[in-house]
């Protein structure tokens, strides 16, 4: 099997699979030539009966990956950016279904794609130091990448405060969402990997390395309260009502976001807890083929990562400006379905 991104890399190490990201000064952020290497090397190893695991780690200090590469999708054009979204949302999908076990090494950054490495895989693994978030909103998009199936179903109404607040969570929080499965210290990463390609039992090696989380930060009580609403303006209420720190916090990460976004993102959410992966991912394609045509997203990406001014000028810039009708166009099918291996 030969790899042709550079900042991927494929090697068997005894009977371990390992994927290394090697985009380090940025993040490891993805492209499409890096899903499609990534996707061609697990489809090589599902064949492979050499190879009875797989692991996917980030090289450098400061990222498991930050997700996609959002610059691109401005640069490109729509057409570009949605070719990324099927490819990455194949890879998802793959991990979510691989027969032979995936481990997840996440440390420093994971957002977004990084997120839809991770939480896919069947064992995933977060150093103490993680931060982890889905800021889509924050740039005029939804939280994708599988993300309205998984943070559907996280406890509490963790994942809606996720997705509205696009806020940064870390390591103990994002064990008590469900999103990863335990703590082990990035230092330990390589001997554990170690461990994995001599065969070692994999819970076992696993419990061999794990550390003791850091405490969960949020306010679970308080997040399955408030977010327990029927709608995004019902979410801000609560938080108006509730006037503490944290609820004045959340309220405005939420208006600093793309109404939009905010809006779509809830419903998805919504629809997504009584729906398949497969589902799930599609219906986050189809609407970003919306999402792409509208002026938001292009806006978003300005103002975060090309201009970084930070002051996005959202289209329509209220709430209740963005109308039932809205989001039941975005919603539509967009006349493209994913095939899925």
């Amino acid at each position: 099997m030969t790899i042709s991104d550079p900042h991927v890399s494929a090697e068997k190490r005894g009977v371990l699979g390992l994927l290394t990201l090697k985009r380090p000064a940025a993040l490891n952020a993805l492209n499409t030539s890096m899903v499609q290497a990534l996707d061609a090397a697990l489809a090589a190893w599902a064949a492979d009966a050499a190879v009875t695991l797989v692991a996917i780690r980030g090289e450098g200090p400061r990222a498991f990956c930050a997700g996609g590469d959002i610059r691109a999708w401005v640069t490109e054009g729509p057409q570009a950016g949605l070719e990324f979204l099927a490819a990455e949302y194949r890879l998802n999908h793959r991990i979510a279904t691989y027969a032979k076990p995936v481990v997840a090494l996440m440390h420093g950054v994971t957002m977004g794609g990084g997120a839809g490495l991770s939480v896919h895989a069947r064992h995933r693994l977060a150093d103490p130091g993680l931060v982890f978030a889905m800021p889509e909103a924050n740039i005029g998009f939804i939280p994708d990448i599988g993300s309205t199936h998984f943070l559907a179903r996280a406890p509490g109404q963790l994942g809606l405060y996720l997705a509205l607040t696009a806020g940064r969570i870390g390591c103990g929080d994002v064990i008590a969402a469900g999103l990863a499965d335990a703590c082990v210290a990035a230092s330990d990463f390589d001997a554990l990997l170690e461990t994995l390609a001599a065969g070692e039992n994999i819970d076992a090696a696993i419990r061999a390395f794990r550390a003791k989380p850091p405490a969960a930060a949020l306010d679970r009580q308080r997040i399955a309260s408030l977010f327990a609403a029927s709608s995004v303006q019902a979410v801000l209420e609560r938080l108006a009502r509730d006037g503490s720190d944290f609820a004045r916090t959340a309220a405005d990460a939420i208006r600093a976001n793309a109404p939009t976004s905010l809006k779509l993102a809830f419903q998805l959410l919504r629809r997504g807890a009584g729906l398949t992966l497969p589902q799930c991912l599609q219906q986050e394609y189809d609407a970003a083929v919306q999402l792409f045509a509208r002026p938001d997203l292009a806006e978003g990406v300005r103002a975060a990562v090309i201009d970084k001014d930070r002051n996005p000028q959202w289209q329509p810039a209220a709430l209740a400006a963005v109308t039932d009708a809205d989001i039941a166009a975005l919603c539509a099918a967009s006349g493209t379905k994913l095939a899925f291996a």
